[in-house]
């Protein structure tokens, strides 16, 4: 059963040759042979058991994890931070009903970096989350519980979401189909409220169809009115690429190989395929990371608020810590990068139907290369350097892919980003299994790492 993605367990549950239970067994089992991945900070096995039973919707009977940023009725909530005590969520996240209500099964909660603040999930409150690829490696950051779970073989599609690049990471990071979309079809509880709109919720899975198969479970549920739609793609393409990065750091040669790669995938299917210099600058990429800290200092400031009124901020790592003061040292570098961000999503046009480009600069770095708890100049360089390419598609609120087109010299998995237009889903999902159909994606199962 660890080799069936979502929509084969779904079919078969409905064909009754695997019982719910037969089910979720199966995926219990798997989750506690993956136990060393640490991956899994609360498990909820018993409760599964009893509401697989009773699972009704378009993927009823599916197992999954739930981030352990959204809140599930009676279950503990950690944000991943040593910063909060022992707290039981009173309800769950409109998300967390929504997942309920496609009868998806949560087997427990899945790890994530402290408050969702970084590119690894290294966490000092449990240590860190291990590659399944390679179990010295990152699983990239901050769905990176729900990515290892997922390449794991452990359940077929796993709760994620993504403020930075925070789904494409963990996909590059494991070998996974991971999808951002737009601002406004399934934002995280309470960002319509920040000055940049960046945060999403979605899934990370094996296959393009799962992701599909999620999102159009999403669309009859909520019957939104901009649906994602069935996947199509035009008989041609525009499609732009590029591996630099924008920063004229160094990009990995195998990073490079794999977006030169999927270029090629394109052009083989068809589509007009330019190759063109890094169209976000410099500036813009520094003016995300002003951004980003400064939502490390709104969940400093106001954890009692924001987080829980048991937060105590003088218990939060160094890196959200060190974050939040660089924020609080420059709030004028802060209003004026707030200002090119809204300037540049309100003027900002694709010249192309898809951007093809790098998730991230490296493959998934080894544990501790990006940890919490480094000199913040040296964190900061480091993260900076590998994760130029995501956050400026959250700053514009349009939808981008990874997917597992590459493999470095050692093995590990590379993801290539696709980007689109505002409500253009339907056009990345189409291109994305027709590149899945034509260069089937390398997955890894529970054990073979």
């Amino acid at each position: 059963m660890e080799r069936w993605d979502a929509v084969e367990t779904r079919a078969r549950l409905a064909r009754r040759e695997v019982s719910p239970r037969e089910v979720i067994d199966a995926a219990i089992a798997r989750a506690e042979a993956a136990g060393e991945l640490g991956a899994i900070v609360t498990e909820t096995f018993e409760r599964a058991r009893d509401e697989c039973m009773r699972a009704r919707g378009p993927l009823a009977g599916v197992p999954t994890f739930v981030k352990d940023l959204a809140d599930v009725e009676g279950v503990r909530i950690g944000w991943g931070t040593r910063a909060v005590g022992e707290v039981v969520s009173r309800k769950s996240s409109p998300t967390v009903r929504l997942l309920g209500a496609m009868g998806l099964v949560s087997l427990g909660k899945s790890a994530t970096p402290e408050l969702g603040m970084t590119a690894t999930t290294e966490p000092l409150a449990h240590g860190p989350c291990r590659n399944p690829w390679d179990r010295e490696r990152s699983t990239g950051g901050s769905s990176g519980g729900a990515a290892a779970l997922v390449a794991a073989g452990v359940v077929p599609i796993a709760h994620a979401s993504d403020g930075g690049g925070s789904i494409r990471i963990p996909a590059s990071s494991c070998g996974l189909v991971g999808l951002k979309v737009t601002r406004g079809r399934l934002d995280m509880e309470a960002s319509s409220l920040l000055p940049i709109n960046v945060a999403v919720h979605g899934v990370v899975t094996r296959s393009v169809r799962d992701t599909i198969a999620f999102w159009q479970a999403v669309d009859t549920l909520r019957r939104p009115r901009r649906p994602i739609g069935p996947p199509r793609t035009p008989k041609r393409l525009r499609v732009a690429a590029f591996a630099d990065s924008p920063l004229g750091a160094a990009v990995s040669p195998d990073v490079r190989a794999a977006v030169e790669r999927a270029a090629r995938l394109c052009e083989a299917l068809g589509h007009d395929v330019e190759h063109v210099r890094a169209p976000f600058s410099v500036e813009l990429i520094d003016d995300f990371v002003r951004y980003w800290a400064l939502l490390a200092w709104l969940q400093d400031r106001g954890g009692r608020a924001l987080v829980h009124p048991s937060f105590d901020r003088t218990r939060l790592e160094p890196w959200t810590l060190e974050l939040s003061r660089w924020c609080e040292r420059e709030p004028f570098a802060l209003a004026r990068a707030v200002v090119r961000l809204r300037r540049f999503g309100q003027r900002f046009r694709m010249t192309h139907d898809v951007l093809v480009s790098p998730v991230v600069a490296h493959p998934p770095p080894r544990l501790g290369h990006l940890a919490p708890d480094l000199p913040f100049d040296v964190a900061m360089e480091r993260i900076r350097e590998h994760c130029p390419f995501t956050g400026i598609v959250n700053a514009l609120g349009t939808p981008a892919i990874s997917l597992p087109l590459g493999q470095s010299a050692e093995g590990l998995p590379i993801g290539v980003q696709f980007a689109a237009r505002a409500h253009e889903e339907a056009t990345l999902l189409g291109l994305a299994r027709d590149l899945e159909d034509a260069a089937p994606f390398a997955t890894r199962g529970v054990g073979a790492a």
